[in-house]
């Protein structure tokens, strides 16, 4: 099978970049702030391409306008190329500024490497820079658009939804990345509320949370953090990356989420599994759509969680910038399907897994970095035609029957066959179910039937038993032939099929050896001229079946003398038997004849008196 796994794109860190950061809470912290500490530091002002006005075109370019930028908070797309500089691309600021997103006035100097850090910068339009000023975040997400609001306190900045998640991790990185270690600067910290504009804090820390479960990274935002990584600074931000390590670093170690597949009972881990049965569709048939789902997160915190494939499943979500929103119970709707083709037949099967990301284990069993995985397991049956057999072994499209010869009045004959949905010899390996629609029969079906009724899913390798049957009521040669019609399991483009069954038999009269439907003399010459002979059942002077010619046979003829064919062909009709007192004189008349011709006989042929049976 193929798999589709998870793999690194093109905006993912270097494998193990991140390999120190085993911890939490405070020591994630630090060991976070190590590994991004040190970064390659940019000029001010240098009229260079490694000056923070150019680095600012490249990393807020608009991936959908060449020659423009991205302004934060408005979201304007601005056309520098027509900007002179030096710089090209700036005009001193008239146009569009540089935004510290960390204001200075809370903790930056201007000769540190926070004062040029391209994490936290971003730039704007001045009037809407001039707007922000030195304010703290605040704002519900989504309740409007950029500018001030009254929220925990008056004169609060919301930076819009489009920004609203990019800046509170450029925060998060900011207050992780600067400890006061490195030379003019301070120890950077995130606070709850409107902490007043002095010191090194900014708030609303509370907001910020809110703000990043609810606008994971983008395109945008992750394609700035390569950027910078790749060709400015060579660090990275790390809640961009792994937007997990926000709630053990800034909230707690008790995280409470538990991800579950609707419809779905966790187990005791938190975990569950939803079995997703695509169909059953014919070898060139369309591939059935995806099937829709709901993931739904309990507990009140916040997490991100990741979505990956394997086999040939697919998902309307995917990797792992994906999250379920704080302070509330949330759901997100995923599709789930099979990437395939039906070229051949066979199960197609693909698995998607849902983790919760969450690095914390104080939430409890199922909660947290303790929730289990959640799996949807999605399978397609892609089948071939199925071939129906009167045999388990071969393919056997027709079957005859012959019943023999039977005297009348015989039980009911019974011949057990069997109908398959053959699953060898040739047979497909991968076949749909099949279904009898009916049995139609032509010829002498009277004297016959066929105990199959119609059905519907015989899987491969299954069979139906059933039984042909002849009533042995008439004398007469009958013959009939019945076709099973078949067709696939109801899909679209299913086919048809026909088997063929052919019953003969022969019912006669007792003792009417000579077969003139008379029971009478003449079938007395047959016995005698066939006596102690080895012939098949019923034939000759066989009366009793046994297959050779003996006293059992004439004692057949000897009962039944006198009886005639009342009728033959379809139907059940009974043979005309003599009244008892006719059948008497009949047989002493005929006794007689045949004594003296006997005696007549023994004289002229003494040899033959041997061979005669006593009476």
């Amino acid at each position: 099978m193929l798999c589709r796994l998870a793999v690194a794109d093109a905006y993912d860190p270097p494998a193990g970049y991140y390999s120190a950061a085993t911890g939490s809470g405070a020591t994630l912290k630090q060991q976070l702030h190590d590994v991004i500490d040190s970064h390659t530091v940019l000029p001010y002002n240098s009229d260079s391409s490694t000056d923070t006005r150019s680095a600012l075109q490249v990393t807020d370019a608009d991936p959908n306008n060449p020659g423009h930028i991205l302004l934060v908070y408005d979201r304007v797309s601005l056309d520098v190329s027509g900007l002179a500089g030096p710089p090209t691309g700036w005009d001193f600021g008239a146009t569009w500024d540089r935004e510290h997103t960390w204001p200075r006035s809370r903790g930056i100097f201007e000769s540190g490497a926070d004062n040029t850090d391209l994490h936290a910068m971003r730039p704007s339009t001045p009037t809407v820079n001039g707007s922000r000023g030195n304010r703290n975040f605040g704002g519900a997400y989504g309740a409007q658009s950029f500018g001030i609001v009254s929220d925990s306190a008056p004169g609060m900045w919301y930076p819009g939804n489009a920004d609203a998640g990019m800046i509170a991790r450029s925060e998060f990185y900011m207050a992780v990345r600067y400890d006061g270690g490195d030379s003019a600067t301070t120890n950077l910290e995130l606070s709850a509320g409107n902490p007043a504009d002095s010191g090194t804090m900014l708030g609303d820390l509370n907001r910020m949370i809110e703000w990043h479960f609810a606008a994971p990274p983008d395109d945008f935002e992750r394609r700035r953090n390569q950027i910078i990584y790749d060709d400015y600074q060579h660090n990275r931000n790390p809640f961009i990356d792994r937007p997990e390590f926000v709630w053990s670093v800034f909230v707690d170690q008790s995280n409470d989420s538990r991800i579950t597949i609707g419809g779905t009972t966790p187990n005791a881990n938190g975990g569950s599994t939803r079995n997703v049965d695509l169909g059953r569709v014919f070898v060139g048939g369309a591939v059935p759509a995806a099937q829709s789902f709901t993931l739904n997160k309990t507990g009140n915190d916040g997490t991100y969680y990741e979505v990956t494939t394997s086999g040939a499943a697919t998902s309307s979500i995917a990797g792992r910038f994906n999250a379920f929103r704080t302070n509330q119970t949330d759901s997100a709707a995923i599709s789930v399907g099979l990437d395939t083709t039906t070229t051949s037949a066979g199960l197609r099967t693909g698995t998607v897994t849902i983790d919760n990301l969450d690095i914390t284990t104080g939430g409890g069993t199922g909660r947290g970095a303790n929730d289990a995985n959640d799996t949807f397991n999605v399978s397609l049956a892609v089948l071939d035609h199925p071939l129906a057999s009167f045999s388990f072994n071969i393919e056997q499209r027709e079957r005859v029957i012959d019943f023999g010869i039977l005297p009348i009045g015989s039980d009911t004959q019974s011949w057990a066959s069997s109908l398959t949905n053959l699953a060898a010899f040739g047979a497909p390996e991968f076949a749909a179910n099949l279904d009898l629609d009916g049995v139609t029969g032509v010829g002498e079906t009277g004297a016959f039937q066929v105990d199959l009724a119609p059905f519907s899913g015989l899987e491969q390798g299954d069979f139906v038993a059933f039984d042909s049957l002849f009533f042995p009521d008439t004398v007469g040669q009958f013959a009939a032939t019945y076709t099973l019609n078949l067709s696939d399991e109801d899909l679209p483009g299913e086919q048809t099929q026909q088997l063929t069954l052919s019953l003969m038999a022969q019912a006669i009269l007792a003792g009417d050896f000579n077969r003139d439907n008379v029971v009478d003399a003449a079938d007395y010459g047959v016995w005698r001229k066939s006596y102690g002979q080895s012939v098949p059942q019923y034939t000759g002077g066989d009366g009793d079946g046994d297959g050779t010619i003996g006293d059992g046979d004439y004692n057949v003829w000897q009962t039944n003398f006198g009886t005639t064919a009342a009728g033959s062909g379809e139907g059940r009709f009974s043979a005309a038997v003599p009244e008892p007192a006719s059948v008497l004189l009949l047989a002493i008349g005929f006794v007689t004849a045949c004594h003296c011709l006997r005696r007549a006989d023994l004289r002229l042929n003494p040899r033959k008196a041997l061979l005669a049976p006593m009476r």
